[in-house]
């Protein structure tokens, strides 16, 4: 695996982009996003931009944008006092601008979440095919999953969705993004596994016991644990994992 004197550590690889996570990740990022949570303090929140009307975003631009000032604002004031005024000034857009990407508030927590999964997933993922090792990307895999700190704001948006109420519609869509990250750690196992670097676990009863630890960790540093203030989740989590999946004699 890289170090930093061998070359690019799997953290620098999955930096988070810019503006797309604000107070803080996951998260994996691994975030998780430089993924490994930690006491890092919240950053503070960009002051809202004046909307040119004349030269508004459009396109994967003008969504990106809109997403990433949801994030922002709804992790800074709660699902129930979000107005669509306030991401318009955040993302420098206009209100009809926002509207036209959300349709209505309804949809909104359900559609920042989903992209919101998929810009990680894709970054994940062009992390993992650059990995060395099935080893490797289970690395990035734990760091894209754990907050990257208290306050982490793509964590905090699955908070806040998972408390809502939804629809048959809206649970189909929870359920598919939660069985997302089930299908990717069930990827790496199985190709650590096939590759003799991985014992031979049962794959789905592995990777339910995998997401809840990784899971109830996140839960922690969302809250603040003092018992993360001087050990890393991401390390705590990894050396977990890696016991278990060590093949017998080594």
């Amino acid at each position: 695996m890289p170090t930093p004197e061998t070359g690019p550590s799997p953290s620098d690889r999955l930096a988070p982009p810019e503006a797309a996570i604000g107070p803080a990740v996951t998260r994996a990022d691994g975030a998780v996003a430089d993924g490994a949570p930690g006491a890092v303090a919240q950053a503070s929140a960009p002051a809202p931009a004046t909307v040119d009307r004349k030269r508004q975003p459009s396109g994967d631009e003008a969504r990106g944008r809109a997403m990433r000032a949801a994030i922002a604002v709804i992790a800074e004031k709660g699902t129930g006092a979000v107005r669509m005024s306030e991401i318009a000034a955040r993302a420098g857009m206009s209100t009809g601008h926002i509207l036209y990407h959300f349709g209505k508030k309804d949809r909104l927590l359900l559609e920042v979440l989903a992209w919101s999964q998929a810009d990680l997933w894709s970054r994940f993922q062009q992390a993992a095919d650059e990995a060395a090792s099935p080893a490797e990307k289970l690395d990035l895999f734990v760091r894209c999953y754990l907050p990257r700190h208290q306050g982490d704001e793509r964590y905090a948006l699955w908070t806040q969705v998972l408390a809502q109420r939804h629809d048959e519609a809206g649970r189909r869509v929870l359920t598919e993004l939660l069985d997302g990250w089930d299908d990717r750690l069930e990827a790496i196992l199985r190709e650590g596994r096939d590759l003799g670097q991985f014992a031979d676990v049962e794959l789905p009863d592995f990777t339910i016991r995998a997401v809840a630890m990784l899971s109830g960790i996140s839960e922690d540093v969302m809250l603040g644990r003092s018992r993360w203030q001087h050990t890393s989740p991401h390390a705590f989590a990894l050396s977990a994992l890696e016991r278990e999946l060590r093949p017998t004699g080594r």
